[in-house]
């Protein structure tokens, strides 16, 4: 009796993932390619799981038993976490210590999404996963924080940065400049900010190949190439046909509550060293995306 038929229908569990942030830009899309991969997923965001309660977070990952965390939650909003450190410390450090403490405690893995901003951006060549972070902002120093508790609490744990994201669910810079572009005929943006783009679906793959390995460390996701605030708007307008002129401008005359580090391209040197591929250029991610139905 053959059993081929029967053998593809079986779908086979490989990891129970707790992904804390489910509800997020990343968050969402991960979830969703997580299932389609037959991974089991828990999901945690408020308001019914707080992070900023260190005690609660390591008490409900005891009784979830995951064999891997996605601690994708963080408070994102750079001049918010500068006008509010409190509140940026509590989400971003406390957040991620006490995701780190149930991971120890339990012996599962943990993977952390840090950001490009725990760098200053002086540098005139691009950041590798071993150069000395150095944040400029509140939020650039409690991603730091939130860092250094994970290495420090987890042995079996990820730490991966990357910049710039977008994506079909929530606020971001890309939908931003489709939907201004569509009703102005000009836009100032700033042109001394130069860092890469990353389409967060196309973050899902790497992480989960990452989730499955005993690879850990620190690690550079994002897409290939980089280009600045300018340059990307520019690209979307092109992409998009709109009748709107994108002027470039300094971040000083824009004169934001918080500092942005002006050079931020993260090099992705340990991911390509050890899995043996890199993302896709930003430029084909943007076009592909931009090419999708705008989803609320």
């Amino acid at each position: 009796m053959r059993l081929d038929w029967f053998v593809q229908e079986i779908r086979i569990v490989h990891m129970r993932c707790l992904v804390i942030g489910a509800k997020g830009m990343l968050g969402r899309e991960l979830v969703s390619w997580l299932r389609r991969e037959h991974e089991e997923v828990v999901s945690w965001d408020l308001p019914q799981h707080d992070i900023t309660d260190v005690e609660k977070t390591i008490n409900g990952i005891h009784r979830v038993g995951p064999d891997i965390i996605f601690h994708l939650a963080a408070w994102t909003d750079v001049d918010g976490c500068e006008k509010d450190p409190s509140k940026a410390a509590s989400v971003n450090f406390q957040g991620a210590w006490g995701a780190s403490l149930g991971a120890a405690e339990t012996g599962c893995k943990l993977l952390y999404m840090s950001t490009d901003y725990v760098f200053d951006g002086r540098s005139k060549r691009t950041y590798k996963e071993k150069d000395k972070p150095n944040p400029l902002s509140v939020y650039g120093r409690t991603k730091a924080m939130g860092e250094k508790a994970v290495r420090k609490s987890c042995s079996r744990s990820y730490i991966v940065r990357t910049s710039g994201l977008y994506g079909r669910y929530g606020r971001n810079f890309v939908d931003t400049i489709r939907t201004l572009a569509g009703k102005k005929r000009s836009l100032e943006v700033v042109a001394d900010q130069v860092s890469s783009p990353t389409y967060a679906r196309d973050l899902c793959r790497p992480l989960l190949e990452l989730s499955r390995s005993d690879k850990y460390g620190i690690y550079h996701l994002t897409n290939s190439g980089y280009c600045s605030w300018f340059e990307l708007a520019g690209e979307v307008v092109r992409i998009t046909g709109a009748d709107c002129r994108v002027v470039p401008v300094d971040t000083a005359r824009i004169n934001r509550p918080a500092p942005r580090p002006s050079f931020s391209v993260l090099e992705n040197r340990n991911f390509r060293k050890r899995f043996g591929h890199v993302l896709r250029p930003w430029q084909d991610a943007l076009k592909e995306y931009l090419s999708e139905a705008p989803t609320a």
